[in-house]
């Protein structure tokens, strides 16, 4: 009898009975998974970052650096917990917070000091210098300590019998962002 056993969970580990599958299958595997993936600098994540980098023209080369390493420690250190899941046939909803650095803050801090004081960030014709405000933005990103936590609820949709998440809204992309202005 034990060795139809050991047989036979050799043959399921080797033929993939699809146990694991329908573990990982399911809506909250699937955040987690989501927030996982940040966690690891996932290619998929790092590349959607690159992208986005690439496409803000306030930055100048260096910049573009500091800011993708300052994001990537921000990806890292976030933290999640889901709450709850409901399924309600093919669609769902997963509870989450999350806890991550708050850039909104420093974000408004910066464009507060700009507005205050103006003469710093001009060049040697007194002409506004964005890039100048940019390096001190980024400055005072790097200083952030304080986090946040945020709730957010996350829908799947489940499609071939798969559990999709479904297009994250903008303020759900800023509170993983850190930049949710609350």
């Amino acid at each position: 009898m034990k060795k139809i056993i050991l047989v036979l969970s050799a043959l399921a580990l080797f033929t993939g009975c699809g146990c694991d599958q329908k573990l990982m299958n399911t809506p909250t595997k699937k955040v987690e998974m989501f927030f996982s993936n940040y966690q690891s600098l996932d290619d998929e994540v790092i590349e959607q970052l690159d992208k986005t980098i690439n496409e803000e023209e306030n930055f100048n080369t260096e910049q573009r650096a500091e800011y993708k390493e300052l994001m990537k420690k921000h990806y890292k250190d976030l933290t999640y917990d889901v709450k709850d899941e409901i399924i309600d046939g093919d669609t769902a909803t997963v509870t989450v917070e999350i806890e991550v650095y708050d850039y909104s803050k420093a974000m408004s801090d910066a464009e507060n000091y700009l507005a205050e004081h103006p003469e710093e960030f001009q060049d040697e014709n007194g002409e506004y210098n964005k890039f100048k405000f940019v390096t001190y933005r980024l400055d005072q990103l790097k200083e952030v300590k304080d986090k946040v936590k945020y709730t957010l609820n996350l829908t799947l949709t489940k499609v071939d019998d798969e559990w999709k998440l479904d297009h994250l809204s903008d303020e759900n992309e800023q509170k993983i962002h850190g930049m949710y202005i609350h």
